[in-house]
């Protein structure tokens, strides 16, 4: 069966999808206004379907690729939830010390997809290492409604400890070269901004379509910046000209893109609003970005 793109939704239903995706409209809501835009047979429940990942259909590294050791870790995080789970991953013939790539990931937990975008990582000669923010409540449970749900219980203050805790842990890896960076995606973006803001010996970070922080946390940045913006994501763009304007005046090194016509989410090509093009140049960049500056 041939993948359905952003292409073949009514721009209308896309908002929806992200106001449902981002906890702003229920699963009741969305179907309720999505259902004006159902044709051909096609009910508000078939487009909501539709739009929900295909994990295993996106699959592109399988977890146990004999090229990669992958195993469940625990950190301590004293200062957040105590203890902070995540998916540890390498290449299974280590040469010498390795950067180190913290994946943060959406609003969902630790899913399929991030598993999947940390063993792209190791196979490209890093140490990736994707903690869990539900591990608190439980984990990810295997249900993107209900981790959404779970994901608004969570203390923020606490968890953005744990992301801290596990910067902290990742310097000190045994096979790691010190050098830290990271990637987060829409949720995880804005902890990849936030995570520039606090450690001022972050090597780098990359943010995808992720929140900003103010004028006043941006100064604080000393890590170079690579930040990834969909063209038709209206609502992360909207605090991108000022976000900019804090990075010139502190004098940030940043790199920034915005992919035309594409939607919020676009790497995330377990759903339509995946992009192959932008997805392939925007990961392309990254991975160069991480190589210029967490080897030494």
């Amino acid at each position: 069966m041939t993948r359905k793109t952003a292409n073949d939704f009514n721009p209308e239903v896309l908002k929806l999808f992200d106001h449902y995706v981002h906890g702003d409209l229920s699963r009741r809501g969305f179907l309720a206004s999505a259902a004006k835009y159902a044709v051909l047979g096609l009910t508000a429940e078939g487009l909501l379907e539709a739009l929900n990942p295909k994990f295993a259909e996106a699959q592109q590294i399988a977890a146990d690729d004999a090229r990669i050791e992958a195993s469940y870790e625990h950190y301590p995080s004293p200062q957040g939830y105590q203890s902070i789970r995540g998916y540890l991953v390498k290449p299974a013939k280590i040469k010498g010390k390795l950067p180190v790539v913290l994946v943060v990931h959406e609003n969902r937990g630790l899913n399929p997809d991030i598993e999947d975008i940390a063993r792209r990582i190791a196979l490209d000669n890093f140490i990736a290492f994707a903690p869990d923010a539900l591990f608190s409540l439980g984990g990810y449970p295997g249900d993107e409604d209900r981790a959404r749900d779970l994901f608004k219980s969570l203390d923020q203050n606490k968890t953005r400890a744990d992301f801290i805790a596990a910067v902290d842990v990742l310097k000190k890896l045994p096979e790691g070269n010190g050098k830290v960076g990271v990637v987060g995606f829409c949720y995880g973006g804005g902890i990849a901004n936030f995570l520039a803001t606090r450690i001022p010996d972050l090597a780098a970070a990359v943010p995808f379509y992720g929140g900003q922080p103010t004028a006043e946390e941006a100064a604080k940045i000393k890590a170079p910046l690579l930040l990834h913006f969909a063209g038709a994501d209206e609502r992360i763009n909207a605090g991108w000209p000022a976000y900019e304007a804090a990075l010139k005046t502190a004098g940030v090194n940043y790199e920034a893109h915005i992919y035309p016509g594409v939607q919020h989410g676009f790497n995330n090509d377990t759903t339509p609003r995946f992009d192959k093009a932008a997805a392939k140049l925007a990961w392309e960049r990254t991975i160069r970005f991480f190589n210029d500056h967490l080897r030494a």
